[in-house]
């Protein structure tokens, strides 16, 4: 959330801030992930075994979740950095998270808050018990209240807060590093251990689990806040945003022309004309010329000491310059949906194929169909370690210079691809075993390949995403503008948003226009589905390397941010 560049910031007490503050913080977030990926982790065989929903609605909601985890971390960013501070906003999403699971319990608990259970055995006989209106009520309102106002409200800005308690760069670099590692270190314990429960002990047990992990994070949280450094709202950067299409807007309507005289733009309180360097200042671009008009001087918009008498008439030359970087920079940013679109349809769709397989290992452990998420997050972690220890050194031997985002990206594209084409090609021998497997007069809903066959290409998942995740935060860091650190981080749970909510659209899509998604998947052609995004994923490769070919970098050449910084404190 901007944190990178706060060495020169002064401590502003001894007794505030530090290495004190480590464990309380990271130790609360650690129980903070572990209660929300504990529920999250196997909600569609929750939806599907427990209230009887179909598994292409089951799926949808997933989908649907997971763009709220997304999207509401944005919102609550912004509102730790307008109105209330990072302390207040962790203090009451972790409250609201604590009520939504203990209500998320009690619907596992209490028999009358579920429909009368269907035979899940046999797929091809339709459940006519569907949840009552206040079943469902209970079961939405305590998803949207734990996803979207609980977890999702406190994911960055703990890691703002966390930040905040030190003074150098390299101490939050190595707050950064084990903030990372605890992010991926609960998801892998909660979609093994907690999941295992769910589906082998109760569900009662797993989410008692999760709530009880919600308490000890908001105590520990609250334990030493007498210790935290409270960072004071400071304002949302995209309010300066707003500012300048708004100045713009005004300004064309008045019929204002663009100037060429550099002394007609606003610098700031301190430009040319209290003999600032014009070598120091920021100059505006011709591109994207029209918005040049905002920070155009006219009659009455600066005051006799240098300050902006109307704010949203007239901005600083490097607002205009920050709006125009991320308008540049837009095209790049929605190759990265289509390139999250395939990954959020597979990593749904894969707890459908597991449900259909034999996921036994051994005689006596079989694996939680939603525990196969984890195969991603183990890959992903170990890709991120290989990379850094060799891949990245032995690139620097080889060409001379440190990989590039772009180039990250672009490979991340790459085996994004195979994954997918890897994806239709288990699939179609799956089909084959179960069209088989009916054919003999076989109805039950198990086809017999092992779910061991979902693995490699899971595993080439956590692999792409080790690449192009790390080189889109390391792009929008480097090259967008300090004040713009925020923002940085924001594209791209804006992406994962996106991409979740139009996989929800275009599974709902499929499942009502084609037969390739039935409720049935033996029924069904989900190889076509994957074989569709793989093509979708060709045709978003080629709008990147064209998008990627036109990007001219900002920073990288003047040696501006370190690029890898950038993706560790991210």
């Amino acid at each position: 959330m901007g944190e990178g560049n706060r060495e020169e910031e002064p401590q502003t007490s001894n007794k505030h801030g530090g290495w004190i503050t480590f464990p309380f913080i990271i130790g609360s977030f650690a129980c903070m992930t572990l209660a929300t990926g504990g529920w999250l982790a196997n909600l569609i065989v929750y939806l599907i075994k427990e209230y009887n929903i179909s598994s292409i609605d089951a799926t949808l909601i997933f989908n649907i979740v997971n763009g709220c985890l997304s999207v509401f971390p944005v919102v609550g960013a912004v509102l730790a950095d307008s109105f209330f501070g990072s302390f207040f906003i962790i203090v009451i999403s972790t409250s609201i998270s604590l009520l939504a699971i203990l209500s998320l319990t009690l619907t596992a608990t209490i028999h009358s808050l579920r429909p009368q259970p269907c035979d899940h055995n046999n797929t091809s006989i339709t459940c006519s018990s569907s949840p009552s209106k206040l079943q469902y009520t209970i079961l939405y309102s305590s998803i949207i209240l734990a996803s979207c106002l609980g977890s999702g409200g406190s994911r960055f800005t703990t890691a703002t807060l966390g930040a905040n308690q030190y003074d150098t760069t390299k101490h939050q670099n190595i707050f950064f590093n084990w903030f990372f590692v605890t992010l991926y270190a609960g998801y892998v314990a909660s979609s093994t251990a907690i999941v295992y429960i769910q589906d082998n002990v109760s569900w009662g047990w797993g989410f008692g689990i999760c709530l009880a992990a919600n308490v000890v994070s908001l105590a520990i949280f609250l334990l030493e806040n007498r210790f935290y450094r409270l960072d004071k709202p400071k304002g949302s950067p995209f309010t300066s945003l707003a500012r300048v299409l708004v100045a713009t807007a005004r300004k064309r309507l008045a019929r204002v022309q663009v100037g060429s005289d550099e002394g007609c733009y606003y610098y700031g309180d301190q430009d040319h004309r209290v003999g600032m360097p014009v070598v120091d200042r920021i100059m505006l671009t011709k591109s994207f010329r029209c918005l040049n008009r905002a920070a155009l001087i006219t009659q009455e918009d600066v005051h006799l000491d240098g300050t902006i008498a109307k704010p949203w008439r007239l901005c600083k030359v490097q607002e205009v310059e920050d709006f125009k970087t991320l308008l540049k920079i837009l095209p790049l940013w929605s190759t990265g949906i289509f390139l999250s679109i395939p990954i959020a349809i597979q990593g749904s769709l894969t707890v459908l194929q597991a449900l259909t397989m034999d996921r036994h290992l051994g005689s006596n452990f079989k694996i939680p169909a939603g525990s196969f998420s984890v195969i991603i997050f183990i890959s992903t972690t170990i890709s991120l370690t290989l990379v850094d220890r060799f891949l990245y050194p032995i690139w620097q031997k080889l060409i001379g210079r440190m990989s590039r985002p772009l180039e990250c990206i672009g490979l991340g594209h790459v085996l994004n691809f195979i994954s997918m084409v890897m994806s239709a090609l288990v699939e179609s021998k799956r089909l084959k075993i179960a069209h088989a497997h009916l054919l003999q007069g076989q109805v039950e809903a198990i086809v017999p390949i092992s779910a061991l066959w979902l693995f490699p290409q899971l595993v080439l998942v956590g692999m792409g995403v080790a690449f192009h995740f790390p080189g889109q935060v390391g792009l929008y860091y480097q090259e967008f503008p300090a004040s713009l650190c925020s923002t940085a981080t924001a594209m791209i749970s804006l992406v994962i948003a996106i991409a979740y909510y139009l996989s929800s659209s275009l599974i709902d899509l499929l499942h009502k226009v084609t037969k390739w998604l039935p409720n049935d998947i033996n029924q069904g052609r989900l190889d076509n589905v994957y074989w569709m995004i793989s093509v979708i994923g060709v045709i978003n490769f080629g709008y990147y390397l064209v998008c990627a070919r036109c990007y001219k970098y900002q920073n990288v050449e003047d040696g501006g941010k370190n690029v890898n910084d950038s993706i560790t404190q991210h």
